[in-house]
C-alpha cells in the first residue's frame, strides 16, 4: 500500500509539474506575442525615422527613382449601376476575423467604415495546400489577402523572413497597382484565405468619392442660394463640406446666438422654434426634412441667429458649410453677384499657346533618318532620352524614345497620348518644349528642347542639399511651370528633382509629362501614379484627386531640396505609403530647415487636400504671398532677369558631360501592330 500511495502522490506532483509547465508555456507565448507586436511597431516607427536620419552618403549614392501608374480605371464602368460589386457569403466569425485584420493594418485602417464593410462583403474564400506558394517573389501581383486558418511563412530570396498566423493582411501593395511581389508567401499548413482583386478594391474606393461628391453636388444645388454656382466652385463646396450628426433634441442653432456656420439636412428631421419677444416660451414653427437647410444666412455674414434649430427624433444629419471656409475657397456671395471673377477663377481656359509658325515649319520635313545619336542623357521605365543632332543643324535636341509593346503593356496608352498633347501645346519657359513626333513599329519618339546643364536630381546628389536661396530660386520656378499647367486645368503629378533640368542659363524647366492629364476646373481624376515618395495620401487611398496633388508634391521637393532627401521614405514602397499616411507632423525636420520653410511645407503637405495653401480661391498666387517667399524676385524670374545660384558649365551644344553615364540598351522590343498610336 505503501508503494501506490507514493506513487499516487509521484503521479500528483508530475501532474502539477506539468501544469506549471503549461502555464509558464502559455505565459512564454503571450510575452512572445506581445514581443513580436512591439517589434512590429518599432519597425514601422524606424522606418518613419529613417525618413529623417538618413546619412548624407546614403542620399549620394542612392538610385534614380522611377515612376508608378496604374492601369486607368473607366469612369462609367464604376458608375454603371447596372453592374453591382460581386459579394460573397461568409460567416459572421469570418466577416469580424477579416474587419479585425484590416484595422490592424497601417494602410487599410485609413479605410472610411463603409469602405471597410464593402470590402470584407467582397472578399471571397481561397484554400492552400502545406507547401503551395500564395505568391510567389518577382512575379505580378494583383490581390490581397487576409489569413484565416493556417500558418505561412514569408521568403526573399529563398530565406525565412518571418511567419503569420490567423488574422494577417498580406499583398496590399498589389491592389494599388501592378507591380512584381517583393516577397514570397508559401503555405507552413494548409491555409484558408480570403482575397480581393485589384479591380474591385479600386471600384470600392472610387466610387464612395464619387458618389458621395454627386449627393452633395446635388444637395447644394437644391438649395437656391447656391444653386447658380458655377459647376467648378460647386465642386470645391462638395469638397469643404462636414458631414456632422445631432441627438435627438439637441440643439443646433440657438435663436439670439452668434454663428457662421449652414446647414444643409441630409438624412433625418429638424424642428424649428421661435420666440417672439425675450420674455416669452418658444413656440414651434415646422419641421424641416431631407434636403432642407438652415442657417444660410451666415453666409451673407448676418451672423446673428432668429431661431432655434433643434434635431428631432432619431436625430439628424447635416452637411456643414462655416462662413470662414466658403469664403477662403469660392469668395463671398456678393463677389459672385457683382461677378468680380476673372476668367481664370471663372474656370475659362485661356488661349493654348502652340509652335509658332516658324519652328512648324522648320520640323515639318525632319525624319528619323537625319537623326544622330551623340549620348544617352537618360533612362525611364518606359525607355531613353538620346542627345541628337539633325542633319545641317548646329543645334542639339533631346530625343525620347518609347517602347511600344512596353506601354501597351501596361497599358498606358492614354498617359502617352496625353503627354504628347500636352507637350504640343505647352509654350512655357519653365517647360521643356515638344517639336515633333516620330514612330515606327517597336518604338515612338519625341523630339525635344535639349537642356544641358543636367538633372536637379545629379546636382542635389553632388551637393547634398541646398540652402535657402537656391531651394528659393528652384522652388519658383517649378510654381511658374504650375501656375501655367493649372490655369488650363492640368495636374502634373509627377513632380522631383530628376523630372526637372536646367537650361544652359541655370533656370529650371519641367519635364516627362507622362502622368500628367487636363481634368479641367473642379474635377478629381483617380489613377494612381506617381514616384512613392511624392504620392499625395488622396491617391494612396483612392480617394480621387486634384491639382491640390501638385501642391502636396512641391512641400515634398522642398524638404527634399533642403534635406538630401524626402521626408517620407521607407525601405519598400507599401511602407513608403504608410509612413506618408501617417501625416507631416510624424516627421522631424532637421534644424537646417528654418522657421518659415519648415511652416510653408507643412501647410503643402496638409493630410486634407483642400486645407492645403494653393487649394484657397487665390490658388498659387497664395504661396508666392507666403514668408518664405518675402523680398523673391517673381517679375525677375518671370523674365528670365534673376541670376540663378548655379550656372552649368557647358562647352558647346553636343556637351553632355552634366550628365550621367548610362549603358547601351541591348534589347530590340517586339513590334506592336496594334494601331492605338495612329494619331502620335
Amino acid at each position: 500500500m505503501g508503494s501506490l500511495r507514493e506513487l499516487q502522490h509521484a503521479l500528483q506532483e508530475k501532474n502539477t509539474e506539468l501544469k506549471m509547465k503549461d502555464a509558464r508555456l502559455a505565459a512564454l507565448e503571450l510575452e512572445l506575442k506581445r514581443r513580436n507586436e512591439i517589434i512590429r511597431r518599432l519597425e514601422s516607427e524606424l522606418d518613419k525615422y529613417r525618413s529623417v536620419l538618413q546619412p548624407a552618403v546614403a542620399t549620394r549614392t542612392r538610385n534614380q527613382r522611377q515612376g508608378i501608374s496604374a492601369e486607368p480605371q473607366n469612369y462609367k464602368a464604376v458608375t454603371d449601376a447596372s453592374k453591382p460589386l460581386q459579394r460573397h457569403d461568409k460567416t459572421a466569425k469570418s466577416k469580424e476575423l477579416i474587419k479585425d485584420a484590416i484595422l490592424d493594418n497601417d494602410f487599410l485602417k485609413k479605410l472610411e467604415a463603409s469602405q471597410i464593410r464593402e470590402v470584407v462583403d467582397c472578399m471571397f474564400e481561397k484554400t492552400w495546400k502545406k507547401e503551395e506558394y500564395i505568391i510567389k517573389e518577382g512575379e505580378s501581383g494583383s490581390h490581397l489577402y487576409v489569413l484565416e486558418e493556417g500558418k505561412v511563412k514569408v521568403m526573399k530570396e529563398g530565406a525565412v523572413l518571418g511567419q503569420m498566423g490567423p488574422g494577417r493582411v498580406f499583398g496590399e501593395l498589389a491592389i494599388l497597382y501592378k507591380c512584381p511581389r517583393t516577397a514570397s508567401v508559401k503555405a507552413e499548413t494548409a491555409a484558408k484565405i480570403w482575397a480581393i482583386d485589384r479591380q474591385t478594391f479600386q471600384t470600392i474606393m472610387m466610387k464612395t468619392g464619387i458618389m458621395r461628391q454627386k449627393e452633395h453636388i446635388d444637395f447644394l444645388k437644391s438649395v437656391p442660394l447656391l444653386k447658380e454656382l458655377r459647376e467648378d466652385l460647386l465642386s470645391k463646396v462638395a469638397d469643404v463640406i462636414e458631414e456632422a450628426f445631432y441627438e435627438e433634441g439637441e440643439y443646433i442653432i440657438r435663436q439670439g446666438a452668434r454663428g457662421d456656420t449652414f446647414f444643409i439636412i441630409k438624412k433625418g428631421a429638424v424642428n424649428i422654434t421661435q420666440r417672439t419677444s425675450i420674455s416669452s416660451d418658444p413656440v414651434f414653427v415646422r419641421t424641416l426634412g431631407k434636403g432642407a437647410y438652415f442657417g444660410e444666412k451666415a453666409l451673407k455674414g448676418e451672423d446673428l441667429r432668429t431661431a432655434n434649430c433643434i434635431a428631432a427624433k432619431g436625430g439628424v444629419h447635416c452637411l456643414v458649410l462655416d462662413r470662414e471656409a466658403f469664403e477662403a475657397y469660392i469668395g463671398s456671395l456678393e463677389d459672385m453677384k457683382t461677378d468680380k471673377y476673372s476668367d481664370k477663377e471663372r474656370g475659362v481656359e485661356p488661349q493654348i499657346a502652340s509652335l509658332t509658325k516658324k519652328e512648324q515649319d522648320e520640323f515639318a520635313t525632319v525624319s528619323l533618318k537625319d537623326v544622330s545619336l551623340l549620348k544617352t542623357l537618360g533612362v525611364g521605365g518606359f525607355g531613353r532620352v538620346e542627345l541628337i543632332q539633325i542633319a545641317n543643324d548646329k543645334r542639339t535636341f533631346a530625343l525620347k524614345t518609347l517602347k511600344k509593346h512596353h506601354i501597351v503593356e501596361t497599358r498606358q496608352q492614354d498617359h502617352i497620348m496625353s503627354e504628347k498633347k500636352i507637350m504640343m501645346e505647352a509654350n512655357c519657359g519653365f517647360i521643356v518644349r515638344l517639336y515633333k513626333t516620330f514612330k515606327n513599329s517597336k518604338y515612338l519618339y519625341m523630339l525635344l528642347e535639349a537642356c544641358l546643364g543636367g538633372e536637379l536630381w545629379t546636382i542635389l546628389r553632388d551637393k547634398g542639399s541646398f540652402d535657402d536661396g537656391t531651394t528659393r530660386f528652384y522652388v519658383g520656378c517649378v510654381i511658374e511651370a504650375f501656375t501655367y499647367l493649372h490655369e488650363r486645368g492640368i495636374v502634373y503629378r509627377d513632380l522631383k528633382p530628376e523630372n526637372l533640368l536646367l537650361d544652359s542659363k541655370g533656370y529650371c524647366k519641367l519635364v516627362d509629362f507622362g502622368f500628367a492629364k487636363k481634368i479641367g476646373f473642379g474635377r478629381k481624376t483617380w489613377t494612381f501614379c506617381g514616384t512613392p515618395e511624392y504620392v499625395a495620401p488622396e491617391i494612396i487611398l483612392n480617394k480621387g484627386h486634384d491639382l491640390s496633388a501638385d501642391y502636396w508634391s512641391l512641400g515634398i521637393l522642398m524638404y527634399e531640396l533642403l534635406t538630401g532627401s524626402p521626408p517620407f521614405t521607407g525601405s519598400d514602397p507599401m511602407k513608403t505609403y504608410n509612413i506618408i499616411l501617417k501625416g507631416i507632423d510624424m516627421i522631424e525636420f532637421p534644424r537646417k530647415v528654418l522657421k518659415n520653410a519648415h511652416a510653408l511645407i507643412k501647410r503643402l503637405c496638409r493630410d486634407n487636400p483642400t486645407e492645403r495653401l494653393g487649394y484657397q480661391k487665390g490658388g498659387l498666387k497664395d504661396i508666392k504671398k507666403n514668408k518664405w517667399f518675402d523680398g523673391f524676385n517673381w517679375e525677375g524670374l518671370k523674365n528670365r532677369k534673376l541670376q540663378p545660384p548655379i550656372i552649368p558649365k557647358i562647352k558647346s551644344p553636343t556637351d553632355a558631360s552634366n550628365f550621367d553615364d548610362y549603358p547601351p540598351d541591348d534589347e530590340v522590343p517586339p513590334d506592336d501592330s496594334t494601331g492605338w498610336d495612329k494619331d502620335f
